[in-house]
């Protein structure tokens, strides 16, 4: 409970963290020559490719380029965990990226804020090593209270216990130690599983004069929630309440209505639905969190009431809206609500995202009604739409629940097929060796070839491959040297299952 709290935490914090990269974008979309710069970057989703021909381009073209701009999309970069995108790789990497880019131009000097989320961005790509070096090679006065923060943040993100206390200790005595390094250290011991010494933390740092915000005490009580004293949760909750310089939000009390429900103390969690809804104004993000929440008590009146007060305050639903009010209709086995709601999005999306209808699919094959959700997924095929392949995966491990591994198989097939363009695609590891294991057993060499050969350009070659390859090998009476030969240049070593089949043909 204690990760799960604490992954709801840190979702909590980047909620308020990236609020202002998400407006900013929004209103940059109505700036042409800024759009069109944005436009060309954001495609590039995968990690592999390079943003810097896109950017030199842009000032080939004689188009202007602003600092606070670029900054921005770094930033936003950065929000959707497009880490390597927005990291100065100079010294560590060869491909350019924009953060090199506008210092390699001479467009600007880096200001401490930005030295800061470069050394951040180090640590999630090249890993602490690296940020560490990146930090050492710094002068005493480019190290400033940012960085040294970023660093901590780099050491908390990794579970290092005793190297985060002991930087702490040295930014203390640089003065450096402020708000969010407290909050560090309490997602650290809340991360490492020591709630319990999350309070004193709070104790520590009101001692010293530094003022908790919200969410220091969203953490504090949290501590006291996974330990299920929620006594304690309500005393801080109080405390929180009662400062002048803390505005109360809906995801502080949605928070607290969570710890409730997870104690199953319903009456309770109502109490603090309600105050999170007075407190949600016109923040769609926070009706979808409100009305999981409620698809967790199983009040579907209250959450098709959230859901009407959110289309008429929020003035267009996303994507993300309908995913989540699916998903909490169907958390309720509520699939014919479901279709109508999937019908309605349909009726009004410009760009047909998968990931909606993914959701009432779920919902069938969780019902066991796998035969919909395949009449479904191509009956959007036959208007003209490509499904991405967790759709088909979605239908085949539903297939395999209920042992139509036919099915099953073709339905992989057909996820294989359309991977081309999805190639973040990444099959649960278990449904692939179901498939494998018959097929191996049903199908015929060609069949067996054909089909691994497509799951070699998802996953990496794996034994499961070769035991499905070597059973029909053998049931059509075709020696397996060759087999094994392969095995030896792929660096497959041969385990038990092999060896019994190779017993077999002899």
């Amino acid at each position: 409970m204690a990760s799960a709290v604490f992954r709801l935490l840190k979702r909590h914090q980047s909620l308020t963290a990236n609020s202002t990269p998400t407006k900013y974008f929004s209103r940059l979309r109505h700036t042409a020559s800024t759009r069109n710069l944005y436009s060309r970057i954001s495609p590039l989703g995968d990690p592999s490719l390079s943003v810097a021909p896109v950017l030199d381009e842009w000032v080939q073209q004689g188009r202007k380029v602003n600092y606070f701009e670029l900054h921005r999309i770094v930033r936003d970069l950065r929000a959707r965990k497009r880490f390597r995108h927005a990291l100065d790789v100079s010294r560590f990497q060869e491909q350019e990226q924009v953060s090199e880019w506008m210092s390699a131009k001479g467009l600007c000097q880096f200001l401490p804020g930005d030295c800061a989320v470069q050394l951040d961005l180090i640590g999630h790509v090249h890993g602490l090593d690296a940020a560490e070096s990146r930090f050492n090679s710094l002068s005493d006065e480019e190290k400033s209270d940012k960085v040294y923060g970023a660093l901590l943040n780099c050491y908390v993100r990794e579970g290092l216990v005793d190297k985060s206390i002991s930087h702490m200790q040295k930014m203390e005595e640089l003065g450096y130690v402020s708000t969010l390094t407290y909050n560090d250290i309490m997602c650290l011991y809340m991360h490492t599983g020591q709630p319990e010494k999350i309070p004193d933390v709070m104790f520590e740092m009101k001692e010293k004069g530094v003022s908790p915000d919200s969410f220091s005490y969203r953490i504090c009580m949290s501590s006291y929630g996974v330990r299920s004293d929620l006594s304690g949760v309500e005393k801080v909750l109080e405390k929180m309440e009662s400062q002048p310089h803390i505005s109360m939000d809906w995801i502080t009390y949605a928070m607290v209505a969570n710890l409730y429900i997870k104690a199953g103390l319903p009456d309770k969690a109502l109490v603090y639905l309600g105050k999170s809804e007075e407190k949600v104004n016109r923040d769609a993000l926070g009706y979808n969190h409100v009305i999981t929440l409620y698809a967790s008590l199983g009040y579907k009146d209250d959450m098709m009431r959230l859901w009407n007060l959110e289309k008429a305050k929020c003035k267009k639903q996303i994507n993300r809206d309908y995913i989540t009010m699916l998903g909490s209709l169907v958390k309720l086995g509520e699939l014919e609500e479901t279709k109508k709601l999937l019908e309605e999005w349909e009726s009004s999306c410009r760009c047909y995202d998968f990931r909606v209808p993914n959701v009432l699919l779920i919902g069938y094959c969780q019902k066991g009604l796998v035969e919909q959700a395949e009449e479904t997924l191509r009956d959007i095929v036959k208007r003209g739409k490509t499904p991405i392949p967790n759709s088909w995966s979605i239908l085949a491990a539903g297939y395999v629940d209920k042992q139509k591994m036919q099915e099953a198989f073709e339905c992989m097939t057909e996820a294989l097929h359309v991977r081309a363009n999805n190639t973040g695609w990444n099959p649960k590891s278990g449904l692939v060796s179901n498939v494998l294991n018959w097929i191996g057993d049903n199908g015929d060499i060609e069949q067996v070839e054909a089909f691994v050969t497509l799951m070699k350009t998802v996953i990496p070659v794996n034994s499961k491959m070769y035991h499905a390859l070597m059973k029909a090998y053998i049931r059509s009476g075709k020696e397996v040297e060759g087999l094994l030969q392969s095995m030896k240049e792929d660096q497959i070593e041969a385990d038990e299952e092999i060896d019994r089949l190779r017993q077999m043909q002899c």
